[in-house]
């Protein structure tokens, strides 16, 4: 009698520790790791969050001070924006129940908990709360129509930026997300882009590269011969530098929370390969500026870092440690050619962004093809192992197609949309706004007061009066000695 007894009491406490079968490998998982995972999760969220502030430095360190408020405006706005529109409609469209193309379920995300994961089943392998998946998936959203900010800075209306900001977050970001992510038809394919060097960055950057080519250069940027390329510096080099420390903080969110978990702890592996890619395609850049112009130049080293984060993005769950910074190694020398040929091409994007986001995200998008080990394709269950283990070109070229399907896709929805936009209210200021500088003329005020104050010629407000309070304030012009 008295073995039996102390048999159950054992049986009871290794149930109680979870080393019982029954209880260790249970499908359900516990309201402590349900906890912990969404704890990790919004911790992520709000480091992606953070981002929109190295964005804004990068963003207005590599433009003119008369254009630096209206560059942190749009950061602002633009999040602003996605925070509304992505919630409404974006991510039903991109995680709702739907077909191949895009989701139709979910609208303003009015699910109780219990329905969620039959509303957006192609989220339901992550045990967190809905609200959780929301506001993690929002804050990328917001990092998409940043890039775009980059890319068309110094001549772009600003209400004209707040009509395409919705319209990518709303609607072309979900609809390629929904294709790779949602269950769409990439997804169906094998298509493999873990935190989204192609669902997010290159969104962005073929977005971008529609308004580049719609917008035109910044006045004074090239000459008439083809090579005439005339360098317009930013205002700030400590705050580019400040922007990527920022952004590469956020970045271990950005790739290491796409797991929305931290139980399996390969959250800690895709930290690391993040850091070492993006460190690999810093010096790689600097080496690649040095070599190009006998200097190690502070933008294009800067850049480079940026390039090789978004490299690492869609192989981070993919890739061990070495092809990490083989990735970001090819991704430095990348983005500075991609600068150049940017240039040469005639296509002034004052960020790099197209670079950056565009061409080495397509390069490591690719890579997956290459270098995704079989180990951690089978553990993360998406996909095949790339060409240098396995000998087979299989995943790259689905990689290729992807790639190309998003291109196409973005680039033409987003060259309808700025055509539209330039046809009805205008998309771009006019050349007595661009050459004063948009802080005034949009804005009604100056990003940096004291450098411009007593400077604006009177003819401007004789001649072009800014309207609003910039109006008022060309008629209060004062001295520097009087400002002091």
């Amino acid at each position: 009698m008295k073995i039996r007894k102390y048999f159950v009491a054992i049986v009871m406490f290794c149930t109680f520790l979870g080393l019982f079968p029954n209880v260790a490998f249970s499908a359900e998982p516990s309201v402590e790791i349900i906890a912990i995972d969404t704890v990790w999760t919004m911790i992520a969220a709000f480091l992606v969050f953070f981002m929109q502030a190295g964005f804004s430095f990068l963003e207005a360190g590599l433009t003119r001070a008369k254009n630096v408020g209206n560059i942190m405006m749009k950061n602002a706005l633009d999040f602003g924006i996605a925070s509304i529109s992505y919630w409404a409609i974006g991510f039903a469209i991109m995680f709702g129940t739907g077909n191949a193309l895009f989701g139709m379920s979910g609208w303003f995300v009015n699910v109780s908990a219990s329905q969620a994961d039959k509303v957006f089943s192609s989220l339901a392998w992550s045990n967190v709360p809905i609200m959780a998946k929301l506001l993690f998936q929002l804050v990328f959203a917001g990092v998409a129509a940043t890039i775009v900010s980059g890319a068309m800075a110094e001549r772009t209306k600003f209400h004209a930026y707040l009509i395409y900001s919705a319209v990518i977050t709303g609607v072309i970001y979900p609809v390629v997300g929904h294709w790779i992510w949602g269950g769409g038809w990439l997804s169906a394919l094998g298509f493999q882009d873990f935190a989204g060097s192609t669902v997010v960055h290159g969104v962005g950057a073929w977005a971008a590269l529609a308004g580049v080519l719609i917008i035109g250069p910044r006045l004074g940027k090239y000459g008439k011969a083809r090579g005439d390329v005339r360098a317009i510096p930013g205002h700030s080099m400590p705050m580019v530098m400040l922007g990527v420390f920022i952004l590469w903080f956020g970045w271990f969110g950005f790739n290491a929370g796409s797991t929305m978990s931290v139980s399996d702890l390969s959250f800690a592996k895709i930290a690391l390969v993040t850091n070492l890619a993006g460190a690999a395609a810093m010096l790689t850049g600097m080496i690649a500026s040095w070599l190009r112009s006998r200097k190690p130049d502070v933008t294009l080293t800067a850049g480079s870092a940026i390039a090789g984060l978004v490299a690492i993005t869609a192989p981070s769950a993919f890739v061990e440690p070495w092809a990490a910074v083989v990735i970001g190694g090819f991704a430095g020398v990348i983005y500075v050619s991609a600068v150049v040929l940017l240039d040469y091409l005639r296509l002034d994007d004052p960020v790099g962004a197209i670079p950056a986001h565009g061409i080495c995200g397509l390069f490591g998008t690719l890579s997956v093809g290459l270098l995704a080990s079989p180990r951690l394709v089978e553990s993360v269950g998406v996909g095949k192992a790339g060409f240098f283990y396995t000998g087979s070109f299989d995943q790259f070229m689905i990689q290729l197609v992807g790639v190309a399907a998003v291109f196409a896709f973005v680039f033409i929805a987003s060259l309808v949309l700025f055509v539209t936009i330039n046809a009805t209210v205008g998309l771009r200021v006019s050349r007595e706004e661009e050459i004063h500088g948009l802080d005034i003329h949009e804005h009604g005020m100056w990003g940096y007061p004291e450098q411009f104050v007593g400077e604006l010629p009177q003819q401007i407000a004789a001649h072009y009066p800014p309207p609003g309070i910039a109006k008022q304030a060309t008629k209060r012009i004062i001295s520097k000695e009087e400002a002091v």
